[in-house]
């Protein structure tokens, strides 16, 4: 993963994703582009000749430039290469355009000026329409351990498939990597691919996985997907994310936005 497209805002979450940024730039020898968007839609009901925008984008932009003084500081001293990209506009939007010439994209898992519980809309969007892989980082995880264990979150869909492969790089850099699935009677007949296929896929590129079936218990899939991580001391998860017919479980709450309420660790998403 040589280049690393990393989202700069105020989030709780920030700080622990550029350490993650820099423990991958490092291992891949990567390039960090830093992009750090700042809205325009800020208005007031009834301002209908934008006077709100007027007052409010010099401390905006203010708050902005601190924050980028920052993180330039602390990247300058970390040897790795990196530029920044400022732009006006929204996040998720400029994050998008910016995809297509990255390898994967960094993000939080909550937006600036929230409890930081996700998922946000930011990181809805990316998932679902970005052509690379997104990573969502927890504002406790301090750094990322690429030569530690790793869990593949495996239900057989083309999404568990997409994320696989997008992990490849990382996966490869893992001192032990799962695929593990949840036992159900329901899902013997949906497996578009067995455990056995993803298993085979990362031989192809010298990776050697358990499988593990995980019963279902009284615990949430989430639940139970985070205790096998944790229990093997993982430090990334690797997920497909909303599988194109589960709209509605997307909506009313799904795995994927059970796993990202709250994320115990760093997710690799992959739609």
């Amino acid at each position: 993963m040589k280049s690393i497209l990393l989202h700069i805002d105020h989030d709780r979450a920030m700080r622990a994703r550029l350490h993650v940024a820099l423990d991958i730039a490092r291992a891949t020898n990567g390039h960090i582009t830093c992009l750090q968007a700042v809205s325009y839609e800020v208005f007031a009901p009834g301002d209908f000749y934008g006077s709100a925008i007027a007052a409010a984008m010099p401390v905006i932009k203010e708050n902005a430039d601190k924050l980028r003084a920052e993180i330039e500081r602390d990247l300058e001293h970390e040897g790795v290469p990196w530029d920044w990209r400022f732009t006006y506009g929204i996040a998720p939007h400029r994050l998008l355009e910016a995809s297509p010439l990255a390898d994967i994209v960094i993000v939080g898992p909550a937006e600036a000026g929230t409890d930081g519980r996700g998922p946000s809309a930011l990181v809805g969007d990316l998932a679902l329409k970005a052509p690379v892989p997104v990573l969502v980082v927890p504002e406790d995880a301090k750094s990322l351990d690429v030569g530690a264990p790793m869990l593949v979150a495996w239900n057989g869909s083309a999404e568990a498939a997409h994320a696989l492969r997008a992990a490849v790089p990382l996966l490869a850099c893992s001192c032990k990597v799962t695929l593990a699935s949840i036992a159900e009677p329901s899902d013997k007949a949906r497996f578009d691919f067995p455990s056995t296929e993803g298993a085979k896929y990362l031989s192809r590129h010298g990776i050697d996985c358990e499988i593990v079936e995980i019963p279902r218990g009284e615990a949430s899939i989430a639940d139970t997907l985070f205790s096998a991580a944790q229990m093997r001391e993982c430090g990334l998860m690797v997920m497909g994310a909303y599988g194109h017919s589960r709209l509605a479980e997307m909506l009313l709450g799904g795995v994927t936005r059970k796993m990202l309420s709250a994320p115990q660790m760093p997710i690799l998403l992959a739609h």
